[in-house]
């Protein structure tokens, strides 16, 4: 695998603004829509170039395409919230099934684009690709195009931390071949893990009220999704709700929101597993979540 200084270097967190677009399933859960929020609103430093509806499956759709167009509307719909119509061009539907082996790229508008923006970038100046959802979209895209693996640095929230007991994470569960195409082609990775690190990224309804109630449409829609997902996915009247996908945009924001370290990329498995091999590439390992750092951040993007 080729790990020579430019791989490494693109390992590292990029210091100036960078080019980035976000591949999400922003139907599946609240999580997402905080994180496509937060990422227009950090425009200083992350330029949105396009934003692709990932495939999912679970009580909210009746199948992966279902619910990769259900995403897709409800990125327009955050569009809407936030008066950014003008990014709606830059919105393309995904993939409507998952990778039928690890050679095999599913065809979509996504992959396509993103196949095509990569190549328009180096080693040195990589494009940023941020991915909240099942990879099957980013996988497709470097199966149609190898080459872009060079050009490109993956920002993935998927699979749980290296010692949990096992690789039960939605987002690495719904195409395992996907992510065994991303692991192992040896694009440049920073994987932040769901269970056992970002699972400490919790908020509840106090903070919600304090920061995010009446500052604007958008807040108050966040707000209100939280608070009926929290309440409803709890036994307890004392509850929290993870806000797992901020976590993968604010890696390219500030030095103080995690940290991470390098390791040897790990082999998910099919009975939902990692596997080890020190031999092989590095990628960057996130396995910690500084919560009160970025959730003040956050939550004064959100209120502006």
């Amino acid at each position: 695998m080729n790990q020579d200084i430019s791989y490494l270097q693109r390992l590292n967190r990029p210091e100036g603004p960078v080019d980035v677009v976000l591949d999400t399933d922003t139907y599946n859960e609240i999580d997402d829509q905080y994180a496509l929020a937060y990422l227009i609103k950090s425009e200083e430093k992350l330029h949105l170039k396009a934003v692709y509806a990932a495939p999912f499956h679970n009580e909210k759709s009746s199948g992966p395409e279902d619910g990769m167009e259900k995403s897709y509307q409800e990125i327009h719909h955050i569009l809407d919230l936030m008066e950014k119509q003008e990014l709606k061009e830059h919105v393309y539907r995904g993939s409507a099934q998952y990778l039928p082996d690890e050679e095999t790229p599913v065809a979509s508008d996504a992959a396509a684009h993103l196949a095509a923006l990569a190549l328009g970038y180096t080693p040195e100046k990589p494009l940023y690709v941020i991915a909240i959802g099942a990879i099957t979209n980013v996988a497709s895209a470097l199966l149609m195009k190898p080459e872009i693996k060079d050009r490109i640095v993956l920002i993935w929230l998927g699979g749980n931390a290296h010692e949990w007991p096992d690789n039960k994470e939605f987002n690495l569960f719904q195409d395992v071949a996907a992510a065994r195409v991303v692991f192992g082609c040896g694009a440049a990775l920073v994987q932040l893990p769901c269970m056992g690190v970002v699972s400490s990224f919790t908020t509840g309804p106090g903070e919600l009220e304090t920061f995010l109630r009446g500052k604007n449409k958008l807040c108050d829609y966040l707000t209100d999704y939280t608070e009926k997902e929290g309440a409803a996915g709890s036994k307890n009247s004392c509850w929290t709700r993870v806000i797992w996908d901020v976590t993968a945009v604010a890696w390219l924001l500030d030095g103080d929101f995690m940290r991470d370290r390098l390791v040897p990329s790990p082999i998910p498995q099919y009975d939902h597993h990692y596997s080890f091999d020190p031999g092989r590439h590095f990628i960057r390992y996130v396995y910690h979540i500084n919560r009160d750092n970025l959730f003040e951040d956050l939550f004064r993007k959100l209120a502006q």
